[in-house]
């Protein structure tokens, strides 16, 4: 048989079983009050809509013609999309019971060892159990305090990183994404990982995958869809690396337990310790304790890193916001030659612009999906068990009703406002809201925060290749993740911070030329003391 017809049959065979499949559904939907939506297709309902664009771009324009709650069907999924903060609160916290749940992934089931992780998972008497867990022992406060070692630790091999890279052009993306790698790491296994480039590549792999817009996960009753895809062999892929790696790590560790007990004050040792003291509900296994690390690398990895790099971004496009913020942290420790963690407190300004950058660029624009699992209202539409429900948090973050000049990038609209992102303003949710909202917060903002205080206080930062700040470009790429499309690329200026007079000057990277400046009245004070702190450089 000729090869085109072949083609021709398989298609029409396709479509005629989308049709049969899709026509059989029970007509209950037919006596619910649904909210209104853009026209369907058949087969593919309202895919065309959002193919080919940032989704949450497409949800957002759709919501202006047909309303901040739509339903929409995604292929065989059926979907209500929230676009407004007053709705989101209905969302989060009138029905967040009822909308506790995740819907099914091929991802979560064949990398999370069959959703049995915290961000994925389904909700039940585990999930919670698991929840708790993670929020009291390995996340709470008190928890991420003490991983500021870490933290401070590879924050400043990046600062030795980037003075080795003075008045050279460098992929931000690059050494941050490595940097906050390294921070997980530790904090989780007390050490780098032996694997670090291949978790690294693995994890951004994920990130590419999460986004639930692919064919295997909107037409789930076709099984025979994440084979031919290639979906299931990219996943199964990712997962046996991920398992050879956490495998080795675990012997490891089992082998010093028994030799020296526990030891460690690390993530791994926590958890270690709580499965062998028994007395949970549902006991853990390591699978279990390997999907809580994919969370933490998955989560903690790419949003961190993403979100330094819009940072530097939106500062290099807005001259004005970087000169604040770097005055605001000279002023603050001028003088140091090092700074930790208890000194960002007094970074009010550099506060604001980490809030205005989660605004504009939430990690995550469309917050993970929930499920229904008892049938509620929203906005007074019915919202049946097993529909889909996602919240825009990037249309809620630009809703002109809450924010003045809503897409321009301002951090001085935080100095009179108290708006934050820990889930009770819902007009700015980059991390959720209500039991689902992300338990790592503290975690992640403190990374963020420390690394961008060192960045603006030891160096001056300029755009390579003569280009201007209308030039940078804030374009996103596809995916789940608001990933930057075309990497940032700036070149870093050394500053030295002459400690007895407080004195910032620019200098070539040629630390001999050190002493032709001139920076205090008694120059032979000011001299040998620059030449000794160089030296320490």
């Amino acid at each position: 048989m000729d090869a085109g017809v072949t083609f021709l049959l398989l298609v029409s065979s396709l479509i005629l079983s989308f049709y049969f499949i899709l026509n059989r559904k029970p007509n209950a939907s037919k006596s619910l009050n649904l909210p209104p939506g853009p026209p369907k297709l058949p087969i593919i309902g309202n895919i065309h809509q959002i193919a080919g664009a940032l989704p949450h771009h497409a949800f957002r324009e759709l919501a202006k013609k047909y309303g901040p709650i739509m339903h929409m069907q995604l292929g065989q999924i059926s979907t209500i999309v929230i676009s407004s903060p007053l709705l989101a609160k209905e969302v989060f916290k009138t029905n967040d019971l009822a909308l506790a749940s995740r819907p099914y992934t091929l991802l979560a089931d064949i990398v999370l060892y069959g959703s049995s992780d915290v961000a994925l998972g389904p909700y039940g008497d585990y999930w919670r159990q698991m929840k708790k867990m993670i929020t009291v022992e390995l996340l709470s406060a008190k928890k991420v305090r003490s991983f500021s070692g870490f933290r401070e630790q590879e924050v400043d091999h990046f600062i030795e990183f980037l003075r080795s890279s003075c008045e050279k052009p460098i992929v931000i993306r690059e050494k941050v994404t490595e940097m906050i790698n390294n921070i997980v790491c530790k904090s989780s296994f007390g050490d780098n990982c032996k694997q670090q480039d291949v978790l690294i590549e693995l994890v951004d792999d994920l990130g590419r995958l999460v986004s639930g817009f692919y064919v295997a996960d909107l037409f789930p009753e076709f099984g025979f869809l994440s084979v031919i895809s290639g979906m299931k062999s990219k996943l199964t892929k990712i997962h046996k690396s991920l398992d050879k790696i956490f495998d080795d790590i675990f012997e490891e560790r089992k082998t010093k337990r028994q030799r020296n007990g526990a030891s460690e004050d690390d993530l791994l040792d926590v958890l270690f310790t709580i499965k062998e003291s028994g007395g949970l509900q549902f006991p853990i296994t390591d699978d279990n304790i390997k999907a809580v690390f994919v969370n933490m690398f998955t989560g903690g990895t790419d949003t961190s890193a993403m979100t330094i790099e819009w940072a530097m971004t939106e500062m290099m496009k807005n001259p004005d916001v970087m000169d604040k913020a770097q005055r605001e942290v000279r002023e603050a420790f001028k003088g140091k030659k090092k700074i930790t963690e208890s000194d960002l407190q007094d970074l009010v300004y550099l506060k604001f612009v980490v809030k205005e950058t989660l605004r504009l660029h939430p990690p995550l624009p469309l917050l993970l999906p929930r499920e229904c699992r008892e049938q509620c209202q929203i906005a007074g539409y019915d919202i049946p068990v097993k529909m889909k429900v996602i919240v825009n948090a990037f249309a809620c973050a630009v809703d002109p009703e809450y924010w003045d000049d809503a897409e321009s990038f301002k951090p001085e609209r935080f100095e009179k406002s108290t708006t934050d992102f820990m889930g009770t303003n819902f007009e700015f949710v980059p991390f959720g809201s209500g039991r689902r909202m992300c338990p790592g917060i503290n975690f992640g903002v403190t990374s963020i925060q420390s690394a961008l205080a060192q960045m603006l206080y030891h160096f001056n930062w300029k755009l390579p290749f003569e280009l201007s700040p209308n030039d940078v470009d804030i374009t996103e790429n596809d995916g789940a993740t608001a990933v930057k499309k075309v990497p940032l690329m700036l070149t870093p200026t050394l500053q030295i911070i002459c400690i007895e007079f407080y004195t910032i000057v620019n200098i070539n990277r040629d630390k001999s030329q050190l002493e032709t400046w001139i920076l205090a009245t008694d120059e032979s004070v000011a001299i040998p003391s620059l030449r000794s702190f160089a030296t320490d450089l």
